[in-house]
């Protein structure tokens, strides 16, 4: 198989998995996820454990704790991620998608990821403030 045709698999594939339009971006070289696209994403999964992709909150633990996205995996403050990056359990191929409240943090997130050779790391635009926006719900720890 040509790269070409590689690339375009890999397009499609994250086009498929994130709800497809127009609005996947690539930031750098991590990509960007509308939470549309996040919440499509997550609906598909028949149960969190099987959404195909990592989905971490970089925010501190206080803000984690104030409520996150329901399937979040992990919380990982945004400072942390380069000497916690093993700890999200991910090979480089595959998807991570990281958020934060507005989505700067997760932005410096993912170019961190995708620094130390991750290929498929998504930023959620507008992050948490986007999310709630939107009318999605929110878990809490313990819940």
């Amino acid at each position: 198989m040509s790269m070409r045709w590689r690339i375009y698999v890999v397009i499609l594939t994250i086009a498929v998995l994130f709800g497809g339009g127009n609005s996947l971006v690539s930031a750098n070289h991590s990509y960007v996820l509308t939470v549309e696209q996040l919440h499509a994403g997550l609906n598909k999964a028949k149960n969190p454990a099987h959404k195909g992709f990592f989905l971490i909150d970089v925010r501190t633990p206080q803000e984690h704790s104030a409520g996150f996205i329901p399937g979040t995996d992990m919380n990982i403050d945004y400072r942390e991620i380069q000497a916690r990056h093993k700890a999200i359990g991910a090979r480089v191929e595959d998807h991570i998608v990281v958020y934060c409240q507005s989505g700067r943090r997760s932005n410096i997130a993912a170019e961190t990821l995708a620094d130390l050779g991750y290929k498929f790391v998504y930023n959620v635009s507008g992050s948490m403030n986007a999310w709630e926006e939107a009318g999605y719900s929110l878990e809490f720890p313990g819940h």
